[in-house]
């Protein structure tokens, strides 16, 4: 664990609470400064251009500073984060008015997926640190018109590493329907970039 996850620990231990409810300043300074750029990157990784993704990085942190006050502690810090910028990122969907486009699923998904949105048959391995350069374009081109809460649970588990527990709270589904949503958003990706010309994807 490096300095910024153990710092972010600590940001997650039970004394939290009390000085969130209290409205402790120097607190919510550390949790801005703690998840700021996670929040961004999520935000960007959900489709959002940069303008948009930082101004609704700065809504998500602005509602948190004004309800921190009844945060109970059911979840964690980073968790209670996300599920405010999953609904800051549906109201900008909303403004702009992006269309979702009906996702569909070819007949061979049950043969490749668990319903936990495990493979059946992993493929061969293409490391995710190459999210950049052509392959960071290419993963982007293939989520353009993927369904929201599709997209951004495959960011919360396969890009920021979340929890099955902690995505099943920010976005309100059960562990089924995550599974659902994962092989599904995780076939479209795989066969889209297939028709990059990238072979063998494989997500954690």
């Amino acid at each position: 664990m490096d300095a910024a996850e153990t710092y972010r620990a600590e940001l997650e231990s039970e004394g939290i609470v009390e000085k969130l409810r209290c409205g402790d300043p120097e607190v919510l300074r550390e949790v801005v400064e703690s998840y700021m750029t996670q929040i961004l990157r999520a935000a960007m990784g959900a489709g959002l251009d940069r303008q948009t993704a930082e101004d609704v990085t700065q809504a998500t942190f602005v509602t948190f500073i004004e309800v921190s006050r009844r945060f109970e502690g059911r979840s964690k810090v980073r968790t209670f984060l996300f599920g405010i910028l999953y609904k800051k990122i549906a109201e900008a969907r909303r403004a702009v008015r992006k269309q979702e486009r009906v996702d569909a699923i070819d007949q061979t998904i049950e043969s490749r997926f668990r319903l936990d949105g495990s493979w059946q048959r992993p493929p061969r391995p293409v490391d995710l640190q190459l999210y950049d350069g052509e392959i960071r374009s290419a993963i982007e081109a293939c989520l353009e018109d993927a369904p929201a809460a599709q997209r951004f649970a495959f960011v919360l588990r396969d890009v920021e590493g979340l929890s099955t527990e902690e995505i099943c709270k920010i976005l309100d589904v059960s562990r089924t329907n995550l599974g659902v949503m994962l092989y599904r958003i995780r076939n479209r990706l795989r066969e889209c970039l297939e028709n990059f010309g990238v072979k063998g994807a494989r997500w954690c």
